[in-house]
């Protein structure tokens, strides 16, 4: 790994405010995000990254490029959750419903985990094209098929699912519809658009990611504090070597497909990442019996703190090895 990037990137103001709201958190500190500020700025920045995706896809202009990568994308969700799956019910005692739970977490994608990669990028001098925004939108539904299709498949081991399958809802969930409205819009008008905006969602950027990471810290630490006690070291290992793996299937993926260093940087960056937005939101639906402790924890508290401080340093170092940047 290069050092001097990962030490860059623990000591950048994102990571350092992430820390921050996990500290507090674990204190029990009274510090906290209002709900409605915390939607807010979750908004701003899928609709920032959704927004200067297209503008730069628009750019570079649509083709062949963009289809692989949708494609690749949507393989890689679908894929995923069968090994992730496969390695919970070998490494630990979780039944089928909770390990199909978790492993759609790990098929499907955080935008924030995305986004934080496309500043060290930028950070770092390495480019990456905008059409990666494409690529997060396509890895975030085809998880929960695999998920559903994993659990249901259970019925004849006698677990029974009670949920029904929230197509609708997942399709119409709001992290989607911005992020993929926004890339549109953002293709639709160009460089003319993206530049009668830009004091908007360029300058603000940074500062916002960073109090949004500061909300992310609280919320990880509450989970941690709350579920301490289950999380055996099976579970653990888990959270934290899945990342390398998935990242290691996504950067192969994106070297197969052609990508540059920063597109396969950011392929690696996805397949490594875990939902905690999209994803537990469908399973409260299609998989009530799951246990959110367990799939928020692993996702939110465990995964997310690695890929922001050892992971995205590491995919961008295997982007730059696999593609000769």
């Amino acid at each position: 790994m290069d050092f001097s990037l990962a030490a860059a990137n623990l000591i950048s103001p994102p990571v350092l405010f992430f820390a921050l709201g996990l500290a507090a958190a674990l204190a029990r500190s009274d510090l906290s995000v209002p709900e409605a500020v915390a939607k807010a700025l979750s908004l701003y920045l899928m609709l920032a990254i959704g927004f200067k995706g297209g503008a730069a896809a628009s750019e570079h202009g649509l083709g062949l490029d963009l289809v692989l990568v949708i494609g690749a994308a949507a393989a890689l969700s679908f894929v995923i959750p069968f090994i992730a799956f496969a390695l919970l019910r070998l490494t630990t005692k979780l039944g089928r419903i909770d390990a199909a739970a978790i492993a759609a977490h790990y098929g499907s994608i955080s935008i924030v985990t995305f986004i934080a990669a496309t500043t060290a990028l930028e950070s770092a001098g390495v480019p990456f094209p905008g059409i990666m925004v494409a690529a997060a939108a396509a890895m975030e539904v085809p998880a929960i098929a695999t998920a559903l299709l994993l659990a249901r498949s259970g019925a004849k081991s006698g677990e029974t699912v009670q949920g029904e399958t929230p197509w609708r809802e997942v399709l119409l969930n709001g992290s989607v519809v911005l992020l993929v409205g926004a890339f549109v819009i953002g293709i639709a008008t160009g460089e003319k658009g993206f530049a009668s905006i830009s004091p908007f969602i360029v300058d603000p950027f940074k500062g916002v990611l960073c109090l949004f990471l500061l909300d992310m810290g609280l919320v990880a630490g509450r989970e941690l504090r709350q579920i301490r006690k289950r999380l055996t070291p099976a579970l653990l290992g888990f959270g934290l070597y899945m990342p390398p793996l998935g990242g290691s299937i996504g950067a192969a993926t994106g070297w197969a497909i052609g990508l540059e260093p920063g597109g396969v940087a950011l392929l690696a960056t996805l397949a490594a990442s875990a939902s905690y937005i999209a994803v537990p939101a469908a399973m409260r639906l299609a998989l009530p019996e799951a246990k959110p402790s367990l799939y928020l924890t692993l996702s939110l508290a465990i995964t997310f703190p690695f890929n922001l401080t050892v992971g995205i340093p590491l995919y961008i170092k295997l982007g730059g090895w696999l593609a000769g940047g």
